[in-house]
């Protein structure tokens, strides 16, 4: 019971873990110049004065779901870890990781949704940049932590506490 514990609670902060740098770093696309765009900032490097310039990202609804997407699924896998750590130690033997599981499964639907929603709107969120590039590797690890989320979420479910 011991080690399945630890590769659920491993599962669990490997999910965090791709969540922080998908939703934090900066390649969520790739410019043909291998600059790279987030969520968050448009920086781009302008070779005549060797400088990085970097804005606010555009006013696009699609990005702005994307962000509070990120953010929540974030926000809900750290809840649902510390709901997993107060039931592991408050509920009675026998008992089922429901509110854990229930939260992990939120955290891949909301992080579904967001890498979704930038796959179908990315020319529209990607307006006022030039043409070409490729999804970054957050966009990949986003779609990534999906699946673990989704398994672990079912995982709790089935999870029963034992002595």
């Amino acid at each position: 019971m011991s080690l399945l514990l630890l590769i659920v609670s491993a599962l669990h902060i490997l999910i965090l873990i791709l969540l922080f740098v998908a939703t934090l770093d900066k390649s969520w696309w790739t410019l043909p110049g291998k600059e790279s765009l987030n969520l968050w900032y448009d920086c781009t490097w302008t070779n005549n004065t060797k400088t990085w310039a970097c804005s606010s990202v555009s006013e696009n609804g699609w990005l702005k779901a994307v962000q509070v997407l990120m953010v929540l699924s974030l926000i809900l896998c750290c809840l649902s870890f510390i709901l997993f750590m107060f039931q592991l130690y408050t509920m009675r033997r026998g008992g089922l990781f429901y509110a854990t599981g229930l939260c992990q499964l939120c955290t891949s639907v909301a992080v579904f949704t967001g890498a979704l929603i930038y796959a179908i709107h990315a020319e529209e969120i990607l307006a006022k940049h030039p043409r070409g590039g490729s999804f970054g590797y957050c966009f990949a690890l986003a779609w990534v932590a999906f699946p673990l989320a989704l398994i672990s979420g079912i995982v709790y479910i089935h999870l029963r506490k034992r002595e």
